[in-house]
């Protein structure tokens, strides 16, 4: 039991702590910017917006005006496909004429949609955006001008959700704020070093030419799309220019569905790409292993990790604190859960949430349970 526990503890230390070290180094020593040079005023490539939606002719008017206000230089067209919508989103888009094509499908999934909507469209670049959130003002032009870089094949922005502006007075807010940050810091520094692991489904972008038609259960384009595209040796980078503005998860229990269905799409990546773990053919092997796959290994390692000091807390003192700084860390959690507002209390209570799901998010796709949705 001590070997589990090391091995166990020496896991967790790795994915978040040893390996943004790392990182943090990688960067440094080659910081692979995009070479970009700015398109003449008459050359900036054509692109396509693609509008996944179901549903949310409420929100479609404000979404189309917001990109319609980004004033993009280049030609651009703005395609929203309605996967089996109800609420009729034609009258809804019919005083924005021909700037918006409406392709109404019936209800096949999100990833039905996205192939119609890049097989209808006449750009070079495909901007993908939701109908919920809203792109800061240049957010498309930034995007872009990353695609002057002929090594890049696709381009991400930065997501800001309202918990990292302000606290949102929500039980999850500030760890989903924390963890956030956390995670961008992560992204920014992999695309110094070569390509994110995907990109923010809020705002990203890829050449026409790097789409490959999306399986029908894909639980995440965001992240199988790009990294095909990377697979077959073009960048993914991250441009914290290109801005787009959401809401955080009002409870745990939204937040928890949102993490359970976005883990279980990483587990199912892999079996849709088994390439991502051979390392002569994944040039983002380290990254990948260490950052996606390792978030799928932590929650297994805390257990261990429980299970290992558990066994041995009386062998030695060093066991004995181990696990009673477990026992304190799960009643701040527990505490979290109990709506208590102490920062620690939330964070503590986010982090074995989101390693819960990890759990949770396996499970359901075994059972074949639709959690994209």
């Amino acid at each position: 039991m001590h070997e589990l526990f090391w091995t166990s503890a020496a896991i967790v230390a790795y994915v978040y702590v040893g390996y943004p070290a790392l990182l943090a180094l990688w960067a440094r020593l080659v910081d692979r910017r995009p070479r970009r040079v700015p398109y003449p005023p008459d050359a900036w490539p054509p692109i396509s917006i693609v509008i996944a939606a179901r549903n949310e002719a409420a929100r479609l008017p404000a979404r189309v005006e917001n990109l319609i206000a980004q004033h993009y230089p280049g030609p651009s067209e703005i395609l929203v496909v309605s996967d089996g919508s109800t609420d009729d989103p034609a009258s809804t888009l019919a005083r924005f004429g021909p700037a918006v094509r409406l392709i109404e499908l019936p209800p096949g999934g999100k990833p039905a949609a996205l192939n119609a909507g890049v097989a209808s469209a006449s750009g070079d670049i495909i901007v993908f955006a939701d109908a919920r959130q809203r792109f800061a003002d240049g957010a498309i032009a930034a995007l872009v001008e990353n695609f002057s870089d002929p090594r890049v094949g696709g381009a991400t922005g930065e997501l800001i959700l309202d918990c990292e502006e302000r606290d949102a007075g929500t039980q999850v807010g500030e760890g989903i704020g924390l963890y956030w940050t956390y995670e961008k810091w992560l992204r920014r520094n992999e695309s110094r070093v070569w390509s994110t692991l995907g990109a923010t489904g809020a705002i990203y972008a890829l050449r026409r030419s790097c789409w490959q038609p999306l399986p029908a259960q894909t639980l995440l384009d965001d992240v199988l799309a790009p990294m095909r595209a990377v697979l077959n040796g073009w960048r993914i980078v991250f441009d914290d220019r290109a801005i787009a503005h959401d809401r955080a998860s009002s409870d745990a229990a939204g937040e928890s569905r949102r993490k359970t269905r976005t883990l279980a799409g990483n587990y199912q990546i892999l079996a849709q790409e088994p390439r991502l773990l051979l390392p002569f053919v994944n040039p983002v092997w380290l990254q990948y292993v260490s950052h996606k796959v390792g978030r799928l290994v932590v929650p297994w390692a805390l257990i261990g990790c429980f299970a290992g000091s558990l066994a041995t807390a009386a062998s030695g003192p060093v066991y004995a604190a181990a696990l009673v700084a477990q026992l304190l860390f799960y009643a701040l959690a527990a505490a979290g859960a109990l709506q208590a507002r102490e920062r620690f209390t939330r964070v503590a209570f986010t982090f074995v949430m989101m390693n819960v799901a990890a759990i949770a998010g396996l499970a359901a796709l075994r059972r074949g349970r639709e959690v994209w949705r």
